[in-house]
């Protein structure tokens, strides 16, 4: 039970300094490197300085990179260069991008800031520097720290990927409740680093220190190699006593901490929907039963439940909630283990059955709390499948008596569908990442609703003196979690009441506390935190977390008010959001300015099944090795044997003018003879040209080969390790480990079992994929599409050349038929099922437009 009540914070950061190519060893050196997080009553502000010299005797390439928490907003970065200041200057988002399209050419950011894991965030900047000379980064970023099953947890990922002179991790803690447990933890740590690490803490306060040495950081003696790869944690809970929870005070802005301990947990009436369509077949389904079973076995005897299955048909364990008896849960258990995925996707009448189920439960206990739990990995492809309907005929159904949970399980589901459900019908959305734990992510998510304890909380402050209120009035609250609420206070009050009202098991609650608001602002006097008006920029972040999400569920009207609010805010308090960006400018001579933005969930998922504005899927053919050069002329001429070699492809983009393409290659032509290399793009302007082959599959490519004019670089990769040929010398780089080698600014970057990664400043971005299901094979796309010239060629050139897709009335035909239009050629498209592994999915069959000729 100790374990359960300790409160965590999921702080993450995570620092990646990239090091030059092995035969370049450390010509970048990373000679400091500083994390410095101070949190104070939940309120974690964290700066990242990395310090780099070029020992090289020619110019090269710095890279910063650095892991954030999704939930943090980046409030400040900046470069200094010799000693020159390059700022990153927040602005709106629509004014940062007008000022980004007038000052490159190439129109498109590819943005600094992308979603790299299930909670992390990944920022992003390179920037030349001369022979001998030095960079300084720096990176600024706040979070109101959230607490999840009891825990604060601060995780810092270091990566140096080299030895660093001056190594530093600085934590400092200050909370005024009290410290009540403070521990450290670490996936590297040796006992020489152990000797490295300090902890110093008294009843209020904590400072831990990490500093080892360079000696210390050694693999070992003889080799320059570091230790430093993994996470870095630090665990603490705090004190309670006042059963109304914990007010603080700063210069007249208040924050209200509420989370009340050892009280009875309300009895659940909870439905679990589960997605069985196709698309869930394979590892998801397993690993659904898998946590479902384990989920079942948590259920408290006074809880009642029952389990829904559906993919084009709903299928019911039983018609009505039972107890969670030891015979009922064994009973569910074997259903469980049943289920099988196949078919289309009715989420619209799955989630109608369900609450008609608890509409008509019966003898359930009198106090309790309903909920539905629905777990799906696609878009709604049967019964009702207009997402805007769905939405309102669940919101009417639902009607505020049931809360409902909404679990996506990989890319291709809506994010923004299932969140706005969610919010709308007083539950959260979640994303499951497809990983090895996926099951024990659901079982994760389950223990922070499965323990309700209080129910229609109200928080009341008097209105004539208190302004700018954050949320005060909460559906349900959870063992483990914790309710915020902040404001700011008139000047000429002395006294803040608050009183608190809500459902407990058994009973009706009312708390009352007041606060000296004088008193309050002297436990921060003369006091080491963040700064004096953390409170304020606390009360800005969380007021600015709920607008945005108030918005999600709101009419368009009001959407656009509280937008409007949200976005005053983050350009007055200095947060990067969703509705502003960071322009940062680099030295003259470079690609000037770039674009920090905040992604969002959704913008980590795949394109709609079917085109939403400019994104779209398309599957291509390739011609086999006898066929001529793509040119204009018949379809019969450009793609013979379509139905034996066509490959979907899929990337997003925003550009309507060059559709996204990723092609796999003809194994054989018409005779059975193997097939020789074949050149996919050749681009004079960019300097690049790639080429391909297939090994003994059919549509399964071996190997590519990239080829750079300036630098003279040839990558070539397989399915069994990466060469880069450079001067005469060969750099390999495996698939079983992750690496990057930079070569005069041309990059690569490989991630372990995973995919390399080609990029060039101002040049199209190649990245290959290694797909080991059913057997290794490599899938290639293309980034920054709108980089190519009007030069290029090749058998995917064609397509980058103001490819149109155009409407369904140009077709007059069905709805799943369009018309793609490239100069001198038109083809007729149509919309298959193909498997797409380009984003580290497991290969589901997706919707794409498939091009289909005759041979």
């Amino acid at each position: 039970m100790e374990e359960r009540m300790l409160l965590a914070l999921m702080v993450f950061s995570s620092l990646v300094v990239l090091a030059e190519t092995t035969a370049q060893k450390h010509a970048i050196e990373i000679y400091s490197l500083h994390v410095n997080c101070r949190v104070t009553s939940r309120f974690a502000h964290t700066v990242i300085t990395s310090k780099i010299i070029n020992r090289a005797n020619e110019s090269r390439e710095a890279t910063f990179e650095v892991e954030l928490p999704k939930t943090a907003f980046i409030t400040n970065f900046s470069m200094s260069i010799d000693g020159k200041v390059y700022p990153g200057i927040i602005k709106e988002k629509a004014s940062a991008q007008k000022e980004y399209d007038a000052a490159v050419s190439q129109g498109q950011s590819a943005g600094l800031v992308k979603i790299t894991g299930r909670k992390l965030e990944q920022f992003h900047v390179s920037v030349s520097i001369a022979a001998g000379s030095k960079v300084t980064f720096e990176l600024v970023y706040e979070e109101l720290l959230k607490r999840q099953l009891g825990l604060f947890e601060l995780l810092i990922k270091v990566r140096p990927q080299q030895l660093v002179k001056h190594f530093q991790i600085d934590v400092h803690i200050f909370e005024p409740q009290g410290i009540r447990f403070l521990e450290t933890d670490s996936t590297f740590m040796t006992n020489e680093l152990t000797e490295a690490l300090t902890k110093v803490q008294n009843e209020t306060k904590a400072h831990i220190l990490f500093k080892p040495t360079v000696d210390q950081q050694k693999v070992n003696p003889e080799l320059d190699e570091t230790l430093l790869n993994g996470d870095f944690l630090v665990r603490y809970d705090v004190k309670r006593v006042a059963t109304a929870g914990d007010i603080q005070i700063v210069n007249g802005y208040f924050v209200h901490y509420f989370a009340p301990q050892e009280m009875p947990v309300f009895p659940k009436n909870v439905i679990f929907v589960i997605d069985r369509s196709g698309s869930m077949a394979g590892r998801k389904i397993e690993q659904t039963r898998e946590a479902l079973l384990k989920i079942l076995q948590d259920l408290r005897p006074e809880d009642h439940f029952s389990c829904i299955t559906f993919n084009n048909k709903v299928s019911e364990w039983k018609s009505a909630l039972l107890q969670a008896t030891a015979e009922n849960v064994e009973s569910a258990a074997g259903f469980v283990q049943t289920i099988t995925a196949r078919g289309g996707t009715d989420i619209n009448h799955a989630l109608l059955t369900a609450v008609r189920v608890l509409d008509k439960a019966e003898r359930l206990p009198e106090q309790s709390v309903s909920m539905i739990i629905l777990l799906t990995d696609g878009q709604p492809t049967s019964g009702e499948s207009k997402v805007e309907v769905i939405q309102e005929n669940i919101q009417k159904a639902v009607n505020g008596k049931y809360a409902l949970f909404c679990l996506g399980f990989g890319f291709d589901v809506s994010y923004n569908f299932l969140e706005k459900m969610a919010l709308s019908n007083g539950g959260i959305a979640r994303r499951l990442y497809e990983n090895a734990d996926a099951a024990l992510q659901l079982q994760g998510f389950y223990q922070e609703v499965a323990t309700p304890i209080l129910m229609k909380i109200e928080m009341q402050y008097p209105e004539n003196a208190v302004e700018g209120l954050t949320k005060n009035n909460f559906k349900l609250f959870f063992e483990g979690s914790e309710i915020i609420v902040s404001g700011k206070i008139s000047n000429e009050l002395d006294l803040l009441p608050v009183e608190i009202k809500a459902q407990s098991h058994g009973s009706d609650l009312t708390l009352k506390e007041e606060a000296n608001v004088k008193e309050k602002e002297q436990v921060f006097q003369n006091q080491s935190y963040i700064f004096g008006n953390f409170i304020e920029r606390l009360w800005a972040y969380l007021t600015i977390q709920q607008l945005l999400e108030k918005s999600i569920s709101a009419q368009e009207e009001q959407q656009k008010a509280l937008e409007a609010r949200a976005l005053e805010l983050s350009l007055q308090y200095g947060f990067v959001t969703p509705l502003t960006s960071m322009v940062v400018t680099k030295p003259t001579g470079q690609q000037q300015t770039e674009l920090a933005n905040k992604p969002t969930e959704a913008d980590n998922e795949k394109p709609s099944s079917f085109p939403v504005g400019d994104a779209y899927r398309m599957s291509v053919p390739l011609p086999s090795r006898r066929r001529p050069e793509p040119r204009s002329g018949s379809n019969k001429k450009l793609f013979p044997s379509v139905g034996r070699l066509s490959k979907h492809v899929r990337l997003e983009t925003h550009t309507k003018e060059h559709p996204p393409l990723l092609s796999q290659l003809p194994k054989q032509n018409t005779d059975g003879q193997a097939e020789p290399s074949v050149l996919l793009i050749s681009d004079p302007e960019q300097g690049l040209s790639v080429t391909g082959k297939h090994g003994d599959k059919i549509n399964q490519s071996v190997q590519f080969q990239i080829t750079y004019v300036n630098p003279a670089v040839q990558i070539s990769v397989s399915v069994d390790e990466i060469v880069l040929s450079h001067d005469n010398k060969n750099i390999r780089l495996p698939w079983t480990e992750s690496a990057t080698s930079v070569v005069q600014g041309l990059r690569v970057s490989a991630e372990k079992e995973s995919s390399v990664t080609v990029s060039l400043s101002d040049t199209v971005t190649v990245k290959i994929s290694l797909v080991k299901v059913p057997n290794d094979f490599l899938q290639l796309c293309f980034l920054n599409i709108d980089r190519f010239s009007d030069k290029v060629t090749g058998i995917l050139g064609q397509f980058y050349l103001k490819a149109q897709l155009e409407n369904n009335a140009k077709v007059n035909q069905r709805a799943d038929e369009r018309l793609l239009n490239i100069p001198g050629s038109e083809h007729r498209l149509t919309r298959l099922y193909k498997k797409d592994y380009s984003l580290e999915s497991t290969g589901e069959p997706v919707s794409c437009w498939s091009l289909v000729g005759t041979s």
